[in-house]
């Protein structure tokens, strides 16, 4: 093969490569349209906060969950609780240990697709030196440009060693935390 015949087979091999493979989008999260929230209940009494600063890092595909990889991080220490007292009570040793831990992260392992929009997403969760499994049961809205992932699970708050020492105590401070998410992305495929 000569020289031209050469460079012709190889533009028009390249042109049916970028015919037949498209380019895979960014997703990107869109902060300002997301949040991390959380409830815990103290003494009985619901309390309500949420988390300023996390970012996630999202390899979706609605049509190829299994292959999808969803991971995300959260600054503890940017919890907002509506008091200042109790933000900084929540980042001491005893609860966030900020310090020593200054991030959550979950890492997903299997993004599995259960009909109509929705997805069981499983992974680790790992909050203050302690990494635990969790589902997380995951809706996907689409509007324009714009893919929102919402849902929510419940940890216990004792497997993360939040609320050491006296705060053991469950009657004060409940186990259980509900945790609520809403993440929109953008370059997201359709459904």
């Amino acid at each position: 093969m000569n020289l031209s015949k050469f460079a012709a087979f190889a533009a028009v091999s390249g042109a049916l490569v970028s015919v037949a493979l498209p380019a895979a989008a960014q997703q990107k999260l869109v902060p300002a349209q997301s949040e991390i929230a959380f409830t815990s209940r103290q003494m009985g009494v619901p309390v309500d906060g949420k988390f300023k600063k996390f970012d996630a890092q999202v390899t979706f595909d609605p049509k190829k969950a299994d292959a999808s990889k969803i991971a995300f991080t959260v600054d503890l220490g940017s919890v907002s609780l509506g008091a200042s007292e109790t933000e900084a009570e929540v980042v001491k040793p005893e609860w966030f240990d900020t310090k020593a831990f200054p991030q959550a992260t979950f890492q997903s392992t299997t993004v599995k697709a259960v009909g109509g929009g929705k997805f069981e997403v499983a992974g680790k969760l790992a909050i203050k030196g302690a990494s635990k499994d969790v589902v997380v049961p995951v809706t996907i809205a689409q509007a324009g440009p714009t893919t929102t992932a919402t849902g929510a699970f419940t940890i216990k708050r004792l497997d993360y060693k939040i609320g050491d020492g006296d705060w053991k105590d469950t009657s004060m401070v409940a186990d259980a935390v509900q945790i609520k998410f809403k993440l929109a992305l953008t370059g997201v495929a359709p459904l």
